[in-house]
C-alpha cells in the first residue's frame, strides 16, 4: 500500500508539471486579448503607398491585437494574386474587385467574396513628358500613352475616363499596352510615349528626376470606383468567421488612424514598409492620396459602387452577363467593424 501511494504520489506531481508546462505554453501563444494567434496569409498585388490604411493597420499592431499573426506576399499582378488565392497559397488576397467578377463568370465553384473594401478612387496619374499648366484631355489627340494590362482595372478606368471626355483609344490616341505592369515609368524615361499612366511612388519619382510632370488624376477624374479590395473564397470565408471578423476590424482601425491623423504622421507610421522611399517623398504621396479622397471612411463595399464597376467593365467588353451583387459582396464583417 505505501509503495502504491508512493507512486500515485509521483503520478500526480508528473501530471501537475504536464499541465503547468501545457498552461504555460498556451499563454505563450496568446495575444494580448488572450486569443490564441491564428496564422493568415494575406497575398497583395502591388507593395504601394496607395493601400496605407492597411500598412499602418499592420506596423501598429493592429492584427496582432486581433489575433492574428499576418504573413503579407506581394503578387505582382492581380492574376497572381487571385491563383494564390484559389490554389490555397493565401488565406486573403487584396486585389482589383474585377478579379472576383471573373473567376465567379469562369465557373469556379468555390468562387471569391469581397469582404472589405480599401479604396475608393483610382490611384494612378497621367503623367507628361512636359509640365502643362492647364491641361485638358484633348492634349491626348493623336498621342501615345503607356498604358496597361487589357482587363486590369488601371486600363479600364483609363478607358472609362477617356470615354467620359469623348476620347476613343485607337483613334483619337494610341495606348502601348506592350510594357510589363511596374516598368511604364522606366520606358518613360527611357524615351517610349507621350504619356504614361502611374501609381506613386512612380508618378513622384518622375517628377523629381524631371523626367516627367503629373497634369492629372484619374481617381479625380473617374469619381468613387471601388478600385481594390479584400477577398477570399467563399469556403474560407464560411470556416474563419472569427478570423476574417478580427482582420476587419484590424483594417478598419487602420482606416480610423489615417482619417485623423496627418499626412506626416501616416507616413512616419508605414516608413518601415518602404525603407527606399525617403520620408518626404512618402508625406508628398500620401497627402496626394488623402486629397483626393481615395480612403474610404469604412471597408463597407456597397452596391452602388459594386454596379459602377459593372459598367466599367462592360464599357470595357470584358464582361457580357449580368453578375450578382450578393454572390459576389458581404458587408456583415465590415458593418460589423464599423459599428
Amino acid at each position: 500500500m505505501k509503495r502504491f501511494s508512493l507512486w500515485k504520489r509521483v503520478g500526480f506531481g508528473l501530471l501537475t508539471v504536464v499541465l503547468a508546462f501545457a498552461i504555460t505554453g498556451c499563454e505563450g501563444s496568446k495575444t494580448g486579448e488572450g486569443k490564441n494567434r491564428q496564422k493568415v496569409v494575406l497575398n497583395e498585388v502591388a507593395h504601394s503607398i496607395f493601400y496605407a490604411p492597411m500598412y499602418v493597420a499592420i506596423e501598429k499592431g493592429y492584427f496582432e491585437e486581433a489575433g492574428i499573426d499576418l504573413e503579407l506576399v506581394t503578387g505582382f499582378g492581380a492574376d497572381k494574386t487571385m491563383t494564390a488565392v484559389l490554389t490555397d497559397a493565401a488565406d486573403i488576397g487584396f486585389m482589383g474587385s474585377e478579379s472576383s467578377v471573373y473567376t465567379y463568370v469562369g465557373g469556379t465553384k468555390d468562387y471569391v467574396v469581397n469582404f472589405a473594401q480599401l479604396t475608393q478612387r483610382a490611384g494612378n496619374f497621367l503623367v507628361s513628358r512636359e509640365p502643362i499648366e492647364n491641361f485638358s484631355w484633348e492634349m491626348l489627340k493623336g498621342k501615345t500613352v503607356l498604358g496597361g494590362r487589357a482587363g486590369g482595372m488601371p486600363q479600364m478606368v483609363f478607358e472609362f475616363v477617356l470615354e467620359k471626355q469623348n476620347l476613343k483609344p485607337g483613334t483619337d490616341l494610341t495606348i502601348d499596352q506592350s510594357i510589363d505592369f511596374g516598368s511604364t515609368a522606366a520606358a518613360f524615361s527611357g524615351g517610349q510615349g507621350d504619356f504614361t499612366i502611374e501609381f506613386e511612388p512612380h508618378a513622384t519619382a518622375l517628377e523629381q528626376k524631371g523626367d516627367g510632370y503629373v497634369v492629372a488624376s484619374l481617381g479625380m477624374e473617374s469619381g468613387y470606383v471601388p478600385y481594390t479590395a479584400f477577398c477570399a473564397k467563399k469556403s474560407y470565408l464560411e470556416e474563419n468567421r472569427e478570423v476574417v471578423q478580427a482582420f476587419t476590424d484590424a483594417l478598419q482601425k487602420g482606416m480610423d488612424y489615417v482619417a485623423t491623423h496627418s499626412a506626416e504622421e501616416i507616413a512616419d507610421v508605414i516608413k518601415p514598409q518602404f525603407q527606399e522611399t525617403q520620408k518626404e517623398t512618402l508625406v508628398a504621396i500620401v497627402d496626394r492620396y488623402a486629397k483626393q479622397d481615395t480612403w474610404k471612411q469604412n471597408l463597407v463595399f456597397e452596391r452602388e459602387a459594386f454596379d459602377l464597376l459593372l459598367r466599367i467593365l462592360e464599357d470595357a467588353g470584358v464582361l457580357q452577363e449580368k453578375v450578382p451583387y450578393e454572390e459576389l459582396v458581404t458587408c456583415e464583417f465590415a458593418n460589423k467593424a464599423a459599428e
